[in-house]
């Protein structure tokens, strides 16, 4: 077999892998925001498998893994969502943004700067998906905050379960430099 086949076959099981690891972690939440509407949000650390996949192979690669896992969260763990556009920003587009931190693939010692962009890349299309399919369910007062724009409430919401896994995922991911070789692909 030709060393280009075996290495995509090798990237294709380490994403099926990588997306695997991140159902099973879908399951183990933290959920917040229910009083904020009735609508979710949570702590996990799903991001994290994500961003390792994506800075082994690259960031297409890891764009792909996003979308398919971010789809099938929604499927298999209980995904909360008002229409088909909210499936598409909150679960398939939002999670495969995560695989942005790829484009640092090969640049281990930037690992926590991989993983800010790609929570970053996660939490603009949920701050997006807020100011377009939830601006409609926009509280009188939100946070103490009277009267709200949309683009605060989305921020704000947006926010309060985002900034957490934000922190936790470049932790986490920081503090795996630890281990040898995590962020490499072996040939």
């Amino acid at each position: 077999m030709k060393t280009q086949n075996r290495s995509t076959i090798r990237t294709m099981v380490e994403g099926g892998v990588c997306i695997a690891l991140c159902i099973a972690l879908s399951y183990l939440k933290i959920p917040i925001g229910l009083e904020f509407g009735g609508f979710g949000g949570s702590i996990d650390l799903v991001m994290i498998p994500l961003i390792i996949f994506a800075m082994r192979s690259n960031a297409l690669w890891g764009l792909g893994a996003g979308l398919v896992f971010g789809t099938l969260k929604f499927i298999f763990a209980n995904g909360a969502a008002i229409d088909w556009v909210s499936i598409i920003f909150d679960y398939s587009v939002a999670y495969s943004m995560v695989g942005l931190a790829g484009l640092f693939h090969k640049r281990s010692k930037l690992v926590p700067l991989a993983a800010l962009v790609g929570c970053l890349g996660r939490f603009a299309i949920h701050f997006i998906s807020g100011v377009t399919v939830y601006a409609k369910y926009l509280p009188d007062s939100f946070m103490g905050v009277e009267k709200p724009s949309v683009a605060l409430y989305s921020l704000l919401y947006n926010g309060t379960y985002m900034l957490p896994n934000t922190v936790l995922a470049v932790v986490v991911c920081a503090a795996l430099l630890a281990v040898p070789g995590i962020y490499k692909k072996s040939e």
